[in-house]
């Protein structure tokens, strides 16, 4: 198989493919603006062809930040694209459609990877899309796009997750994530007083959260939100730490990216040496798979923010690019496999 990645930083569609012919799997990456034409032009000019989109900056060895990118995969993969409808309190009703694909493209455990665009509710839309693929020891790759929209074939779908399976015909697929934080000393709490619907931490240790991160960290309410770029909260998942991004200060509480229940445990994060985190990473994929015919990755918001100002978001795309054909979005959450994670990068490469 092949990837295609087109892109333009004015909005110019027909620009961002050209070149892209007999494509047999399609993700379109726009800005809020154009999302809708480019959606219903891209559908006229592939017309059948399986695809899903959302708002959001793109990238290969480039970024795009307001204009439109589109990845292809072609020659030698098979495809169907869907939608869950009504994430925010009923995907399951739709779980139907998934079991369907699978069946309709003959989903192997080694192959075949599941990869999504979703509108919001993302931890329960994994674990309503898991408890299809799972059977099937499906993979699965995503993120949360802006403005609460996603397209699928040509429509516009809100409070929805675009979702496709892509069969690799010609070898094996894996998902990765990768991680570049390190636990900060050995901080341990227990969370209280959580506002699940609103993603809300109370209390730590039954003391006030805002106050809690201040008092460690040695900062004030105005640097909360750019301190959590370095110092995010881990929350623990088995032997794995899932990443827990701050978005507000709300009264002595805190608001996060990702759900927090009371009995959670939570640990405090620092960021390690990123470069070597993401040289580690490239060779394990090297490693795994000497052959690649391409990645797809999303990358976090958090991390372009931290990447950028460090000077270290083009060098980055370089790196990556190093391992063969490498795109991907710029996603407001990340999705690997049955997980939803924050600040994180999560990708899955095809032999």
């Amino acid at each position: 198989m092949r990837q295609f990645f087109g892109m333009s930083e004015s909005g110019n569609l027909s620009e961002a493919v050209r070149g892209l012919e007999r494509p047999q799997f399609i993700m379109l990456m726009s800005n809020s603006d154009q999302f809708e034409a480019h959606v219903k032009a891209l559908e006229a000019r592939y017309p059948g062809v399986p695809s899903i989109g959302c708002i959001g900056m793109s990238y290969d060895t480039r970024i795009v930040e307001k204009g439109v990118g589109v990845a292809a995969f072609l020659d030698g993969v098979s495809a169907t694209a869907n939608v869950l409808e009504q994430v925010s309190t009923m995907p399951v009703k739709y779980i139907r459609r998934l079991e369907e694909d699978l069946t309709k493209v003959d989903a192997s455990s080694s192959n075949t990877v599941c990869i999504d665009f979703c509108a919001g509710n993302d931890a329960c839309v994994l674990t309503t899309i898991n408890s299809v693929l799972k059977k099937r020891k499906i993979q699965l790759v995503g993120g949360t796009g802006d403005g609460g929209k996603v397209s699928m074939c040509g429509r516009i779908y809100e409070d929805s997750v675009a979702y496709a399976l892509v069969k690799n015909n010609g070898g094996r697929v894996k998902t990765y994530k990768e991680n570049i934080y390190r636990q900060l000393g050995n901080y341990r709490f227990i969370a209280s007083n959580t506002d699940r619907a609103n993603y809300i931490i109370g209390s730590l240790n039954g003391q006030p959260a805002k106050q809690v991160y201040e008092n460690i960290l040695h900062v004030t309410d105005q640097e909360i939100l750019t301190q959590t770029f370095k110092n995010p909260f881990g929350k623990l998942n088995g032997d794995d730490t899932c990443i827990v991004s701050i978005k507000d200060v709300s009264g002595n509480a805190l608001a996060c990216f990702r759900q927090v229940n009371d009995s959670d445990v939570l640990n405090l994060l620092q960021l390690a040496d990123y470069r070597e985190v993401v040289r580690e990473t490239i060779e394990t994929i090297c490693r795994e798979f000497p052959r690649r015919s391409a990645v797809f990755s999303v990358n976090c918001l958090f991390r372009y923010k931290l990447f950028s100002e460090q000077g270290y978001m083009q060098k980055y795309l370089q790196d990556m690019g190093a391992l063969g054909s490498h795109a991907g979005l710029v996603g407001y959450g990340e999705h690997y496999n049955n997980r939803f994670v924050n600040q994180s990068m999560t990708c899955v490469v095809f032999e």
